[in-house]
């Protein structure tokens, strides 16, 4: 399942897209109903995309399935939960040594996922340099622990609003509130513990909100408001980004995305953007305008930020994150997958057709993404991230270049490096020299989060030290290092090291894949390739989107015209005929 790749025949990757975006119109995912919710047709429909979903994992990579058929897990996370290992070879395809514990894995998450809203635990989904980007949802608060169903059903609505969270109890229920505080304890204690065994250091929350506030009620918490510090041994990022609500915006002006500003006075809007100053210094972006950003640089800032994190020197992965995880979260989720297969990093072997599709399928449309409720409201998130790509094609996004740029001195251009190494040639003293960056008032040891902790600090001679971690008495400095001494490592980086015996097997989890003796090295694609292999994955969706779910042009558009988005249809897809058939 994991080996053999065929040869699809001509057409055949538009109409398996072309179906997929057709049954991803007609209903949200559900584990529980088959994956279908519509009949034995619409199930057999899915188990075609899921299976196709493995296929297309199995070309580049061993994993494992962790088993979700009924929902069980999670009602809205695939039924089939892969688990990415390690990079593949076409050799031993039937021979495959796992290298997790896979039931201390197991028992994590059934213990965890209580911790977020929804039930969706922080899930695995892309492998990097042996580091795994995950996903999730917010923190879950009491009134999701106390009564899943009850509040689900009055107060989210099927929207992306989860749970009541009454942790702000008054002063006479503080006993009450020391029961709850244990119960946090031990449910987000799992939580934490599954972080650390995937080696998740960085968490990027996305949220507009400290707590989503719903009906004069908070809803949910999050990781930077934890009463108790609990996450204060990650690295927090708030990086608020706007909800699905805004996108309605994006479709009303005719799919332009250009000139679209969050509107960021508004009364619900109080987490600030935070970011420590450790993490920004090789991207020259200047984070203190991020209010003034519109849509298209806001989303390109984001992403390379996250490129940035993954493609670090250490062994740490990332969690990212909104309110539900099902708009926001897949938004940047495929943006990275596809610009990293883009640069030849992941899924080297998938063709455009194929990384749109899986994208597509599992990104979105396997973990629950509410297609159907988004269109009928115009909030059109899901087309935005297919059609942005246009906007990440050149080499400033590329994880190559930026890996390249962060062994500059921080704060100089490569052109700045260039003249001052022809300056200085002869000198006794190396450019090269290591350096470190030193980070204060962590967001994640200190949980105050300002937007001062973003500015930039000169780098000068003082700085000038060997890149190493350590902690001193007090939480909020860390140094960070390039190549960690062994016992700076994380504690909870025996998981990857560790490998599960033949005993160990659980039937939870299948594995598919080869012998990971022989790992393959990345494919490296030019930047002319990036350009067109992202184009080419744009066209592919822009075609089959418009000719199954279908664009309609905005009302107040001038009578007759195409609008911008229809227009780029007309000349860059070379579909022809009036607006009412796009």
């Amino acid at each position: 399942m994991a080996g053999a790749r065929g040869c699809p025949q001509a057409g055949s990757g538009e109409r398996a897209l072309a179906e997929l975006l057709l049954e991803f119109s007609r209903a949200q995912y559900r584990a529980k109903d088959g994956g279908g919710g519509g009949g034995a047709g619409s199930t057999a429909k899915v188990e075609r995309i899921e299976k196709r979903c493995l296929e297309l994992f199995g070309r580049d990579y061993c994993y494992s399935l962790i088993q979700n058929v009924n929902g069980e897990i999670c009602g809205h996370y695939p039924r089939q939960i892969v688990f990415l290992e390690y990079e593949s070879t076409d050799r031993d395809r039937n021979m495959f040594e796992s290298t997790v514990q896979v039931s201390k894995l197991q028992d994590l998450i059934s213990r965890s996922k209580m911790a977020r809203c929804r039930g969706r635990f922080v899930c695995p989904v892309i492998l990097y340099k042996g580091k795994h980007v995950c996903r999730s949802a917010t923190l879950a608060g009491w009134g999701e622990l106390y009564g899943r169903t009850g509040y689900n059903y009055i107060f989210s609505g099927g929207s992306d609003d989860p749970w009541a969270d009454t942790e702000d109890l008054s002063e006479e229920d503080s006993a009450f509130r020391n029961a709850d505080s244990q119960l946090f304890d031990k449910v987000r204690g799992h939580d934490i513990k599954l972080l650390r065994y995937l080696s998740v250091r960085y968490i990027c929350d996305l949220m507009v909100e400290n707590k989503k506030v719903k009906f004069g009620l908070n809803v949910t918490s999050s990781e930077k408001v934890d009463k108790a510090q609990r996450y204060a041994d990650f690295t927090l990022l708030s990086i608020p980004y706007p909800g699905c609500e805004f996108f309605k915006e994006y479709k009303d002006r005719d799919y332009r995305a250009e000139g679209l500003i969050f509107n960021w006075k508004q009364d619900y809007v109080d987490a600030p953007l935070s970011i420590p100053v450790s993490l920004t210094r090789s991207l020259n972006i200047d984070w203190r305008e991020y209010q003034s950003w519109d849509l298209v640089q806001q989303t390109q800032n984001y992403l390379k930020l996250l490129i940035s994190l993954i493609n670090g020197d250490d062994d740490s992965g990332l969690l990212v994150h909104c309110i539900s995880g099902w708009d926001r979260t897949p938004l940047f989720v495929a943006l990275l997958r596809l610009s990293l297969w883009a640069d030849g990093l992941i899924h080297a072997s998938l063709e455009p057709a194929e990384i749109l599709y899986l994208t597509v399928a599992y990104d979105w449309f396997l973990f629950g993404h509410m297609l159907v409720d988004r269109l009928s409201k115009g909030e059109e998130i899901f087309f935005f991230c297919f059609n942005f790509l246009k906007h990440i094609t050149s080499e400033e996004f590329s994880a190559v270049t930026l890996q390249r740029r962060k062994s500059l001195l921080p704060g100089f251009t490569v052109e700045e490096i260039c003249m001052l190494k022809q300056r200085d040639r002869g000198s006794t003293t190396s450019l090269s020299s290591d350096f470190s960056l030193v980070l204060e008032s962590s967001p994640g040891a200190s949980g105050s989060f300002t937007s001062e902790v973003v500015e930039l600090m000169p780098a000068g001679t003082q700085t000038q030290a060997a890149w190493r971690k350590s902690r001193t008495s007090s939480p909020q400095t860390v140094l960070w290092s390039r190549t960690p001494q062994s016992e700076d490592r994380l504690p909870y980086q025996e998981a990857k090291s560790s490998s599960s015996s033949s005993s160990n097997h659980s039937d939870t989890f299948l594995r598919v894949g080869s012998s990971p003796l022989e790992v393959p090295k990345p494919r490296l694609v030019p930047v002319a390739g990036r350009e067109s292999r992202l184009e080419e994955v744009r066209s592919a969706f822009l075609a089959t989107y418009s000719s199954t779910i279908g664009l309609k042009a905005v009302p107040s558009s001038p009578a007759g015209a195409l609008g911008g988005l229809l227009e780029q249809f007309a000349r860059g897809v070379g579909l022809r005929g009036s607006s009412s058939t796009l």
